[in-house]
């Protein structure tokens, strides 16, 4: 065996944002002192949060939201494995996958080191009874064009309702204080950023081709507050707001009971007659997750706020797979990922504890398009004990929405650290 094939191997579980972010911020600590190899079923990143973007302004989300894995892997020397994940030997440290360029694959398994989990969560549509034949959303590539294309040859005009099922989270986060005195909460919902940016550019569109406006919309939620990660103030500055432009909101919901041809029925027993339902999931651990001694109650991830698996300390988790990681949100994924590779730096001897052992301290920092090149900015960390909620609404937002994926593809993710900075400034400095 070469040195090199010698060096401790590091394995990544998924290579969408979290899991391509863990890789090269784990690269750039580490340098050349271990082998790091990324395994996901699809060769691309989905750039998931400007699909509602391509659909409302008539633009195909398959020619403008994927970007190759395998060439910018490769640039840090970083093996990719196209396959899917269907176990974790967590005392063996061992993990099996299939081949998934090919139907008909053996399975085959790959030894590690250190582990970190970075695939995302099952958004469990197939759990809501009647979506397959009424249901529309906006969360991958096919959805998103089979909403377009009803937007342009079926839509009749009538009633429509975005919204969530209910989210079931698992008790993972317990005990974590990420401000002093605060807490990750509960949550009824995944994450309403998108059902609030949905609604705002459905709107526009409406108006946009003559069929209506906001007041044929019902925006509607399980819990008490919509999108309640971004903060009370927030909250009630955007239902104010949606208020006045007319839309309809229902909350406590409690759940999705089934789709209709004519409607929603809710768990609470309440139905909501609509044509058109767009609707935004529960988040469900992956199967091969639960039951594992790393994960809780529900099958997602247990962590420290560095992320670090308690019991396995050579596991890590980021992103959605994380219990931690409440609302589901990729900014947040995003902070995780700066921690992973300085955790991963200290061991390795190349970074300093001063440095790495720097706790989570989650942030919602969400941009919503709202059609009409204008869109929100939500900032705010009050959900989890700080002192900080802001919201923004206009072209600079929007412009920054619509410029940070250009800026992400054209720099194969590394986005410069300045740049949160330089957009904090353009839009919180307005």
């Amino acid at each position: 065996m070469s040195e090199l094939e010698d060096r401790p191997h590091i394995l990544i579980l998924g290579g969408n944002f979290a899991g391509l972010a863990c890789a090269q911020n784990i690269r750039k600590q580490v340098g050349d002192k271990a082998r790091i190899t990324v395994i996901d079923q699809k060769s691309y990143l989905l750039f998931v949060p400007n699909i509602p973007a391509d659909v409302f302004e008539g633009r195909d989300p398959a020619q403008n939201q994927r970007m190759d894995l395998v060439p910018v892997l490769d640039k840090d020397d970083i093996a990719f494995i196209h396959g899917e994940v269907t176990a974790i030997d967590v005392d063996r440290r061992r993990v099996t996958f299939t081949p998934a360029e090919r139907d008909g694959a053996e399975p085959e398994t790959k030894a590690y080191d250190y582990l970190v989990i970075a695939l995302g969560a099952r958004l469990a549509y197939d759990r809501i009874e009647g979506f397959a034949e009424y249901g529309h959303t906006v969360s991958d590539l096919y959805h998103g064009q089979k909403l377009a294309e009803y937007l342009k040859n079926d839509y009749a005009g009538g009633p429509i309702a975005i919204g969530s099922a209910r989210f079931h989270q698992g008790d993972g986060a317990k005990g974590l204080e990420p401000y002093p005195g605060g807490s990750i909460p509960d949550a009824m919902a995944a994450c309403e950023g998108p059902p609030v940016e949905v609604m705002l550019s459905m709107a526009t569109w409406l108006k946009n081709h003559d069929k209506g406006g906001p007041d044929k919309i019902t925006v509607f939620t399980p819990a008490e507050l919509i999108a309640e990660d971004a903060g009370e103030d927030v909250v009630k500055q955007l239902l104010d707001i949606a208020s006045g432009m007319g839309f309809n909101y229902w909350n406590k919901t409690q759940d999705i009971k089934r789709l209709t041809a004519e409607g929603i029925d809710f768990a609470d027993g309440r139905h909501l007659p609509c044509e058109l339902k767009i609707i935004f999931p529960d988040w469900v651990a992956h199967d091969f997750l639960k039951d594992l001694p790393i994960s809780d109650s529900q099958g997602f991830i247990k962590t420290d706020l560095l992320m670090r698996n308690p019991d396995y300390p050579e596991i890590f988790a980021c992103g959605d797979c994380a219990a931690v990681t409440m609302p589901k949100l990729g900014a947040i994924g995003h902070q995780e990922s700066e921690i992973v590779g300085l955790q991963i730096g200290k061991i390795f001897g190349t970074v300093s504890a001063e440095k790495a052992d720097k706790p989570l301290k989650p942030e919602v920092l969400c941009i919503g398009d709202m059609g009409d090149k204008k869109a929100f900015w939500i900032h705010s960390n009050s959900w989890f004990g700080g002192d900080q909620q802001l919201l923004k609404m206009g072209r600079a937002p929007y412009f920054l929405k619509m410029r940070y994926r250009d800026m992400f593809f054209a720099s194969h993710g590394k986005m410069p650290g300045w740049g949160l900075d330089a957009a904090e400034l353009i839009v919180e400095g307005i």
